[in-house]
């Protein structure tokens, strides 16, 4: 069911889920501050209690109010806020432990797209928000891939395709350095012009969304191919016909990343036994997609 910003607005007053548009892939929101509804959110995702969720803002203003975001923080969020950015920091007792699944750290984000913004201002409060997909799966970047994870069962604020196609940049100031946890459309430079160079040692860094060795990932099973299977192809080989089917992407980096899960998630409707992606050139720009397919290739 589409809905409109007033339509969405009363669907998360009552408790209800609503899949929404933002710049980098759909989310299941619902009402932070409603405990039904974020357990809502884990059971129709089948994700597990453990596993946290970012709350996404209305406005950068209202950080503060939610997590303890340290002085050194502040100049990448008020360069990248709204927008493709994630930061980890140490929870304030307005969060519940539900939505940071019994840690003591929260994730924070103002997403960029408008039809988002306006519907979070007028709500006045935080959403928690994690990919509109069943848990582990690819990430939904339109409407329809919403649809086709859930059928009617969740209202979808329609927003057209995300322009990034990726999920956000995760950075963790909980600890003496910043680390970034997941790499996104804001890159490692990015970060290490305004913050200095990151820490790399993840094993004490908090739990944060897409982290798991194995995500994003088609039912198909999906690997990554050797560099003579195609430049920059998906490739199939369909299960009835022996035919293979060929979807090329960009050799941009950017472009490349907006449309990965729609290819992906095309070639797995498609009836493929296997899906062999070529590997993307091994240089900075391509981290957040390297990140992605690893995940989505894993066993």
């Amino acid at each position: 069911m589409l809905v409109d910003v007033h339509e969405g607005l009363a669907v998360l007053s009552r408790g209800d889920l609503l899949a929404i548009p933002t710049e980098t892939v759909y989310g299941l929101a619902a009402d932070a501050a409603q405990p039904e509804a974020i357990v809502r959110v884990f059971r129709t995702k089948g994700r597990p209690a453990d596993h946290p969720l970012i709350l996404h803002l209305g406005d950068a203003a209202w950080a503060e109010h939610f997590g303890h975001v340290p002085d050194h923080a502040w100049p990448l969020l008020r360069r990248f806020w709204p927008g493709p950015l994630t930061v980890v920091v140490p929870r304030r007792q307005t969060v519940s432990l539900l939505v940071t699944g019994g840690q003591e750290t929260v994730a924070l984000r103002v997403p960029r797209h408008p039809l988002t913004l306006n519907l979070l201002q007028a709500f006045g409060r935080p959403l928690v928000a994690p990919s509109a997909n069943r848990f582990g799966r690819t990430s939904p970047t339109s409407a329809e891939h919403v649809r086709s994870e859930f059928g009617e069962k969740v209202a979808i604020l329609d927003g057209g395709a995300c322009p990034v196609g990726l999920e956000s940049t995760i950075v963790d100031f909980s600890g003496e350095r910043p680390r970034l946890l997941r790499p996104g459309q804001v890159s490692r430079a990015d970060l290490e012009q305004l913050l200095g160079p990151l820490q790399d040692d993840l094993r004490e860094a908090p739990r944060a969304p897409g982290m798991l060795e194995q995500h994003y990932a088609p039912v198909t099973r999906t690997r990554l191919g050797s560099s003579g299977e195609g430049r920059f192809a998906w490739l199939g080989l369909q299960a009835r016909s022996g035919a293979a089917v060929q979807l090329l992407l960009p050799a941009d980096a950017e472009a490349y990343g907006r449309g990965l899960y729609a290819a992906l998630r095309e070639l797995d409707a498609s009836g493929c036994d296997s899906i062999v992606v070529q590997p993307p050139p091994q240089e900075p720009q391509w981290e957040a997609v390297w990140d992605r397919l690893r995940r989505a290739t894993a066993p």
